[in-house]
């Protein structure tokens, strides 16, 4: 009945959902007191099912030596059937009970991953309304960026002919003191720079 129950639970669990059906269930699950009682009790009787499954594991290793000890000696063939109802008995009761502390924990893991995958959803949810809501002061940011890009453009272009009329100036200079200088050794002139 344990493992039925749980079984159809974790169907329930893992079931495609809408969104909002889904949160409102889980919220009900996780804050409501009686669900709580529930699952404390639940937790009992998954402590008496390990105590079964433990009682349920040793009897299946004594009836697999009894059944060795059978097959090593020649017994009658009552006792043979007798073993092996009884081992067949006590390798359904281990899977049983195995299968439902199991599924308990798979269980348990499962809700909690839902209950996150809930929470996130909700937090995304927030961040894109936060985001849907600044786009409009982001459409502004971008004009404004663009406005500064072009600024910078044009400030970088002067920067450019500034460099590059100093370039001219420094040419120029050297030039006409290669040909001042020329001109003084053609006419035979000596230039003073400092009383000039």
């Amino acid at each position: 009945m344990l493992l039925a129950a749980e079984m159809g639970t974790f169907c329930l669990l893992v079931a495609p959902l809408p969104f909002t059906l889904r949160k409102k269930v889980f919220r009900f699950l996780s804050e409501s007191p009686i669900v709580a009682k529930v699952a404390y009790a639940l937790k009992i009787s998954f402590i008496f099912v390990a105590i079964l499954f433990a009682d349920a594991l040793q009897r299946m290793f004594k009836i697999t030596a009894e059944s060795e000890l059978v097959r090593s000696g020649q017994q009658h063939s009552d006792v043979r059937t007798e073993t092996n109802v009884a081992a067949r008995n006590a390798q359904r009761n281990t899977y049983l009970t195995g299968f439902t502390l199991f599924l308990s924990l798979v269980l348990t893991r499962t809700f909690y991953i839902i209950l996150d995958l809930i929470h996130t959803q909700e937090e995304y949810a927030k961040l894109k309304k936060a985001t849907s809501g600044t786009s409009g002061k982001s459409e502004n940011s971008a004009k404004e960026i663009e406005a500064l890009k072009k600024q910078l453009a044009e400030e970088q272009s002067k920067d450019r002919d500034f460099a590059t009329l100093k370039k001219q100036s420094a040419q120029q200079a050297a030039e006409f003191d290669r040909l001042a200088t020329k001109y003084n050794e053609a006419t035979g002139s000596v230039s003073d720079k400092r009383a000039d």
